[in-house]
């Protein structure tokens, strides 16, 4: 199966239909991030412990065409909460999904909500 970026749009939390369990919060590292599967959909999942927030954005860098977000590195820019590609260090903001550093299309961001210790993220189908 050849990853398709018209596989991901980003949801707001208006949104939001289906809220997914996606795991135990204990499953994701802190400052990190860990890919969930939903659907035909790779999302990665990020605990930024040292802002206290949670994000969840398309694992397919729109670079490479590679499932490597969730295996990036999250920071912060000018107060904007962001991932780096592992490949190629482009960075994306997980707050909107825009394209920090380049030209490149903006990823697809979903919300998250933690409850009773488990991660859930949100999506419109």
């Amino acid at each position: 199966m050849i990853a398709n970026l018209d596989t991901y749009e980003s949801v707001s939390l208006a949104e939001v239909k289906v809220w997914y369990k996606a795991a135990p919060i204990s499953k994701f590292p802190k400052n990190g991030g860990a890919c969930i599967k939903y659907k035909d959909k790779q999302i990665a999942v990020f605990n930024f412990t040292r802002e206290g927030s949670w994000y969840a954005c398309q694992n397919l860098c729109p670079h490479k065409m590679e499932m490597v977000l969730s295996r990036g590195m999250i920071g912060e820019e000018n107060m904007e909460a962001k991932v780096a590609c592992p490949l190629h260090k482009n960075t994306f903001s997980l707050k909107t999904g825009e394209n920090l550093n380049g030209s490149l299309d903006a990823i697809a961001t979903y919300p998250v909500k933690i409850e009773s210790d488990f991660v859930y993220v949100g999506f419109s189908e």
